[in-house]
């Protein structure tokens, strides 16, 4: 997404960086061309998410998603995948101030992290920040490929969501 041009967003290439930070820390960044309260909702709404959570380039499909997106609530992911059995990803949320940031648990595994993802407005677009406390190193190095593969694609699956939003989600 690019300049807005009569308050429509249009799709860009924005880089996503993913760093480890430290034996047990990930950050993933990048740039949204559109406001936070839209980008939240993106995170937020199973709907949305649906279109852009699973990597298509993977032959990983969302075959269905659950959130109860409050402090307390659980949600639940489950994913195909053309040559494996299904897979389930599933937690809590721990924090959640709309529009700004939302913190949860990764339960399905003894080596899942706690996400905390920021959403700061900058002129008009988002800096998401998605930073995962593992448990151990090697939890981390477990996750670190699919992280460093997957998320750059899903963050422009995202994007292209985003220039067919505009400013249509709702308002709270």
């Amino acid at each position: 997404m690019g300049a807005r041009r009569d308050g429509e967003l249009t799709r860009t290439t924005n880089r996503t960086t993913v760093e480890r930070k430290s034996e047990r820390e990930l950050v993933v960044t990048r740039m949204f061309n559109g406001p936070p309260r839209i980008v939240f909702e993106a995170w937020t709404k199973p709907e949305l998410l649906e279109r852009w959570w699973a990597p298509k380039s993977t032959g990983v499909s969302l075959l269905s998603c659950e959130v109860d997106v409050r402090v307390g609530g659980r949600y639940r992911f489950e994913f195909s995948h053309e040559v494996s059995k299904p897979m389930v990803f599933f937690g809590r949320y721990l924090e959640v101030t709309p529009h700004s940031r939302l913190v949860w648990t990764n339960d399905e595994s003894d080596g899942g992290a706690v996400t905390t993802v920021t959403f700061e407005e900058k002129g008009g677009k988002t800096l998401l920040v998605m930073h995962e406390l593992y448990p151990s190193r090697e939890a981390l190095d477990d996750a670190i490929a699919g992280m460093e593969g997957g998320m750059p694609e899903m963050f422009a699956q995202l994007d292209d969501l985003l220039v067919t939003l505009g400013g249509s989600v709702e308002r709270p």
